[in-house]
Formats: C-alpha cells, sequence, structure tokens
C-alpha cells in the first residue's frame, strides 16, 4: 500500500464518525447538539483531510482529479467548523453536508492512483497561489450553500406535506436555511468575482490575454450569472423556497463541472493534465 493510499484511507475514516453523529443525535433540539463528542468528531474530520491536503500539496501545487476533491473536503469542512461556532443552527446542516463530504473522499480515495501532474506555468507565483486558493474557498462556500439550499427545500416540502421526518426534525428551520443560504452566496459571489479576476491575470500573464474561451471560464461565468441572478431575485422580490434551492443548486452544478468536473475528464478520461 503506497503512502499516498494510506493518508487518504486514514483521512476517509476521520470523516466517519462526524457522518455518523447527527444521525444518532436525530431529534436534538438547541444547542444540544453541539456536545463535546459533536466537537471531537467535528475537529477529527476536519483535521483528516486538512492534513492530507497540508502534506501532499505543501511545496507545489499538484493538479490532480484526487488532489482536488480532498483539498475540497477539507475546505468544505475548515468553513463549517467556523460557521459551527458562529451561527447556532449552522451545526444542523451536517446531516447533509458529512455523507457528501463523505462520498466525495471516497471518490477521491478511489482515484488515488491516477496521474497527478504537477502545475507549470509562467505566471507569478503569488497570483497563481492566490487564484487557486480563492477558487477551493468559492468551491467550498458554494457547498455549503448548496447544502443549506437543499435544507430549506427539504424542510419546505416536508411542512406542506405536514410530514416530518427525524431528518427534517434535526435540520434549521427553513427561515434559519435561507438565511445561511443567503449569506453563503453573497460571500460566493464575491470570492467567485475574485477568483475569476485573478485567473485572468495568470492568464494575461501566461498568454498575454485576459479571456480565454473554453469550458472552465464558461461554467464559471455561468456560475457567477446564476448566482448574481438569484441574489438579485432574492434582495428585489424576495424570492425563496424550492425555486431559489434550485437556482442554488445549478449552480453548484455549473461550478462542479468548472472544477473538479474537467479535472475528472483531463486526468481520469483523457489522462491529460489539468491546468489548476
Amino acid at each position: 500500500m503506497s503512502q499516498n493510499l494510506l493518508l487518504s484511507l486514514t483521512a476517509l475514516l476521520t470523516l466517519v464518525p462526524a457522518s455518523v453523529y447527527p444521525y444518532r443525535r436525530a431529534g436534538g433540539q438547541g444547542g444540544e447538539g453541539r456536545t463535546p463528542a459533536f466537537w471531537g468528531a467535528l475537529l477529527l474530520a476536519a483535521a483528516g483531510p486538512g492534513l492530507w491536503a497540508v502534506t501532499q500539496v505543501a511545496g507545489q501545487w499538484q493538479t490532480g482529479f484526487s488532489t482536488a476533491l480532498w483539498v475540497t473536503v477539507a475546505a468544505s469542512m475548515a468553513l463549517f467548523v467556523g460557521f459551527s461556532a458562529l451561527h447556532r443552527s449552522a451545526w444542523r446542516l451536517s446531516p447533509l453536508l458529512f455523507p457528501y463530504l463523505l462520498a466525495v473522499g471516497a471518490l477521491a480515495t478511489l482515484t488515488e492512483d491516477k496521474p497527478a501532474p504537477v502545475l507549470r506555468g509562467g505566471a507569478p507565483g503569488i497570483w497563481i497561489d492566490l487564484h487557486i486558493a480563492i477558487s477551493v474557498f468559492t468551491y467550498a462556500l458554494l457547498t455549503l450553500s448548496a447544502v443549506a439550499s437543499l435544507a430549506a427545500f427539504l424542510q419546505e416540502r416536508s411542512l406542506k406535506a405536514k410530514r416530518p421526518t427525524p431528518l427534517t426534525r434535526f435540520l434549521p428551520p427553513v427561515a434559519e436555511s435561507e438565511r445561511l443560504q443567503v449569506g453563503l452566496l453573497v460571500a460566493s459571489e464575491v470570492v467567485l468575482g475574485a477568483g475569476l479576476a485573478t485567473g485572468m491575470a495568470v492568464l494575461y500573464f501566461e498568454q498575454g490575454t485576459a479571456l480565454r474561451i473554453d469550458h472552465k471560464t464558461m461554467l464559471s461565468l455561468a456560475t457567477f450569472a446564476v448566482v448574481g441572478a438569484l441574489l438579485i431575485a432574492q434582495f428585489r422580490t424576495g424570492m425563496r423556497g424550492r425555486t431559489a434551492a434550485r437556482m442554488v443548486l445549478i449552480a453548484y452544478l455549473l461550478l462542479t463541472l468548472a472544477y473538479p468536473g474537467v479535472k475528472f475528464v483531463s486526468n481520469i478520461l483523457v489522462g491529460q493534465p489539468a491546468w489548476t
């Protein structure tokens, strides 16, 4: 067993307690779920992928599909720790977030042995590092926003059907989920805009042009447009509920296709390096 595979399996196992914990606590109210056991499982789940990312990426960024997935899991967990500490209802998203990140980590582990080319380019290192950090942060923010939107969707459907489930009893109320969603969307739009700007700067250093028409660029621009349109609609018309949730999930799908999706095609299906 290779060292990288061992690290991936270890990081994957650290996600298991946090993925199981919310379902054992289904029905808990208020802050009851934020017990020492919850924080222990949460910090363990953040430490495993975080250590993997630091160990593998330190020194030189790799553009492999598995690396992209693990860095995404690490960034999402780090953000969720902060939100769980600062927002009274954010921790209630854990029944949706943790199993999803566990599945992403499993996919990253299964593709661990695929080629992971090292990033090459002529742009100043500071611009490349800044662009990568912003891109990862954007995807993590939109991941949490998509989870909050899904929670609001499930809660609304449960209320209309008048059939609450243990899961919907655990999730944040509709109003709290929507507030989380809006705040995360605003942050995602700002950071995504910064990511597009730094990407243009890097491309200018690389090729002398600020815009390149390719799948990643077009999907990122489409994501920016969808999120922007949704925020305008929410602030002007108060659009909420299923329509808003669907738009957030569409935006997340577009960014998924632009970030790990492009890497999957280039690194796994085609076997060629992706740029970031």
